[in-house]
């Protein structure tokens, strides 16, 4: 049985190549400005991370937050530090968040479970 987290990623890496699938220079574009913003520059990127990760909850947005919870997880952020973004958010969203914040605390249970399961 799959965990939901895995559907996550099928589900992105199929529409990213259906999205991509295209000649539309408008679509391809945006996806490489999104690529690029979140290179070092004033803000190191693994900052960008975190403050995607707060506005992704505080939007709703549960795809766009299991894609910066894995990323953070994968840049070597603690659970503790991933905690307190996810708290930041809660405190600027207000408690319409918090569906969002048990979500996120689900997703990251598998992304460290699953980081330990691969050292």
């Amino acid at each position: 049985m799959t965990h939901p987290f895995q559907e996550f990623r099928k589900k992105r890496l199929s529409g990213n190549e259906k999205l991509l699938d295209t000649e539309n220079l408008l679509s391809k574009r945006f996806i490489s400005l999104d690529k690029q913003a979140y290179k070092d520059g004033a803000l190191s990127g693994e900052t960008k991370e975190l403050l995607a990760l707060t506005a992704s909850m505080v939007l709703r947005c549960n795809d766009c937050i299991d894609y910066h919870l894995e990323t953070t997880v994968k840049m070597g952020f603690t659970k503790d530090q991933i905690d307190e973004a996810i708290g930041v958010a809660m405190l600027v969203g207000g408690s319409i968040v918090i569906p969002h914040a048990r979500h996120a605390a689900e997703s990251l249970e598998f992304l460290f479970n699953e980081k330990a399961q691969n050292q």
